[in-house]
């Protein structure tokens, strides 16, 4: 038995689904999270949660996520058991993270994560660039999301044989 799955599928762990309620996404790259044992192996149970959570840069020059939770593993034979929100390690390379930094530096962007997967048995993040949306808009994303539902709904009773 091989821990790694080598088809090229990914395994989604978890969604950040108020993401695209709340922002509009301006861009999508992917990261690897430097992660523990114990918490793969949580991973890999399908136990996380993307509320509240966040990337952002530190003055070193690297990528962190924020407020990321992560239960314990209930087998861990760790004599302490790690913090489940503490902040985990992003890997990218530097340049990524250079030009990264610059566009957070534009007022009004934030990095947030989309969803994170294991892909080729690597624990990955997908991170949206984006921008919070304001009240008006939020009614705005939800008025076209109905008229597209009943738009499809009509379309679907009308026979084409």
């Amino acid at each position: 038995m091989t821990l790694k799955d080598n088809t090229g599928q990914k395994k989604v762990v978890a969604t950040n689904r108020k993401a695209r309620q709340y922002y509009e996404i301006l861009d999508v790259l992917e990261a690897g999270l430097q992660l523990a044992g114990p918490e793969v192996k949580s991973l890999r149970g399908g136990q996380a949660s993307l509320d509240g959570c966040y990337a952002r840069p530190n003055d070193d020059g690297e990528l962190f996520l924020h407020n990321f939770y992560i239960p314990p593993y209930v087998f861990a034979t760790l004599l302490e058991p790690l913090d489940t929100r503490r902040d985990r390690k992003l890997l990218l390379h530097g340049a990524e993270i250079r030009k990264i930094a610059g566009k957070l530096a534009t007022k009004g962007l934030t990095l947030i994560p989309l969803e994170v997967y294991f892909k080729n048995g690597w624990a990955k993040v997908s991170l949206g660039l984006a921008k919070g949306k304001t009240g008006a808009d939020r009614r705005d994303s939800l008025k076209k999301k109905d008229l597209r539902r009943e738009a499809e709904k009509s379309f679907k009773g009308v026979y084409r044989g």
